[in-house]
């Protein structure tokens, strides 16, 4: 199985997808994001979160490129938000 960030970093999505959500990183607070996210109860370790962030990502990209009417951008955008800022506190937990 490839490490998470090689994941992360074979990901391609719309460049203006990814600049709102580097630009929302920025303010990114794991309590808040991952609960309103995954649900409330214990917060899942980076990598985990992680995981389960990009399965429900993979889903809202498919549902994006069929033009499903159930897609929402603003959720869309709040998961990448989430994976971003996992990835930075990934990486800073490494170095």
């Amino acid at each position: 199985m490839q490490d998470v960030l090689s994941i992360l970093n074979s990901l391609r999505r719309p460049r203006l997808l990814i600049r709102a959500a580097r630009v929302g990183a920025q303010d990114y607070s794991r309590k808040r994001h991952l609960q309103r996210l995954l649900g409330y109860g214990p917060l899942p370790r980076t990598v985990a979160a992680i995981m389960h962030l990009i399965e429900l990502e993979r889903g809202m990209n498919d549902a994006r490129k069929d033009g499903d009417a159930g897609y929402s951008l603003p959720r869309h955008l709040d998961v990448l938000i989430a994976i971003m800022g996992e990835a930075q506190l990934l990486r800073t937990t490494q170095a």
